[in-house]
């Protein structure tokens, strides 16, 4: 492992240091694992909070800002912050009577951390509501990781919130964006852990994975590598049969660079992703192609696709500007 880091102990504090240094405009670091807005919006309004590891950037701390997140907890590298971080997060979010919703991946430390968050913000009547998203077909439903996917969620609820929605429906469409997408990812290369230079899993250079997790978990089965359109096609297909797509409806596609892929590679992606569903008479009306959540150098992509409305749509095409996601 070849990696520009300084005591791996210190790894997570000069991480979140230096990017709220970089971006001062939109945020700053609040406690020891924290990142807020800059700004905070204007009192009354629904606050956004989220919770996850570290070294997944830019996820999830890239999306506080403007229209999106108010506050992400940082956990460690690939692990969740404790239950302790997140109450403190939640009861400054609702200082003053304000209301909260905590977005949580599906993953079990951090739902884990969620869940006595919860019991304990309830237990002092603050009003706070939960969503999780677990939209990674390659799991059994009642056990479906969350991915990707949660990026869209935070847009829609997030200009809910900015709009002054009250909690119940800023949870309404942010549980409606996470009943209507799914996701599904591909591996070609792991990812080193760079705390302790290991390799997360293994695969031969003429292999890939179709189902891998966000940290590497295991996926729905190795095969031989495939070109750009045979990947996109198995997936894609995949995916519209889960979510139950017909022609007609109206689909967002968001395709995120694991770490170690190249926009050349998301391209051709697209291209075949948009020729598929052009033949299906599915019309895809928005889209997303960049890295918003990585796992450093693995090489591969999640494809997540979910079925819009109308308000949907607009709560999607409102304006946002965070560090790493900006609509104009």
């Amino acid at each position: 492992m070849k990696k520009f880091i300084n005591d791996p102990k210190q790894l997570v504090p000069e991480l979140l240091e230096g990017y709220t240094l970089a971006f001062p405009r939109h945020v700053k670091l609040y406690g020891s694992n924290t990142v807020v807005r800059a700004t905070p919006k204007a009192g009354g309004k629904v606050r956004l909070i989220t919770i996850g590891g570290s070294g997944h950037e830019p996820g999830l701390s890239g999306f506080v800002g403007r229209g999106m997140l108010d506050a992400s907890v940082a956990g460690e590298i690939f692990a969740a912050p404790g239950a302790v971080k997140c109450i403190e997060a939640l009861r400054d979010a609702c200082a003053g009577g304000q209301s909260a919703l905590l977005i949580v991946l599906n993953h079990a430390g951090d739902v884990l951390s969620a869940n006595i968050a919860m019991q304990e913000v309830e237990r002092e009547r603050l009003d706070v509501k939960m969503v999780l998203t677990e939209e990674d077909i390659s799991n059994p439903i009642g056990d479906r990781r969350g991915l990707v996917g949660c990026v869209a969620v935070y847009k829609v609820a997030g200009a809910a919130a900015e709009e002054g929605a009250p909690l119940e429906k800023c949870c309404e469409v942010a549980q409606r964006m996470a009943d209507n997408m799914r996701t599904l990812a591909v591996a070609v290369r792991t990812a080193t852990h760079p705390s302790t230079g290991l390799p997360i899993f293994d695969l031969e250079d003429d292999e890939m994975e179709i189902g891998m997790g966000q940290h590497g978990e295991s996926g729905t089965g190795r095969m031989q590598l495939k070109t750009a359109d045979e990947t996109t096609e198995i997936m894609l297909e995949r995916l519209i049969a889960d979510l139950g797509v017909n022609a007609g409806e109206e689909l967002l596609v968001m395709l995120n660079g694991a770490g170690a892929t190249t926009l050349m590679e998301l391209y051709l992606v697209f291209r075949c992703v948009t020729r598929v569903l052009q033949a299906k008479e599915i019309k895809l009306v928005r889209s997303a192609i960049g890295e918003f959540i990585t796992t450093q150098e693995q090489a591969g992509f999640q494809m997540t696709v979910a079925r819009m409305d109308r308000e949907l749509i607009e709560l999607w095409d409102a304006p946002a500007d965070t560090p790493f996601f900006k609509m104009l």
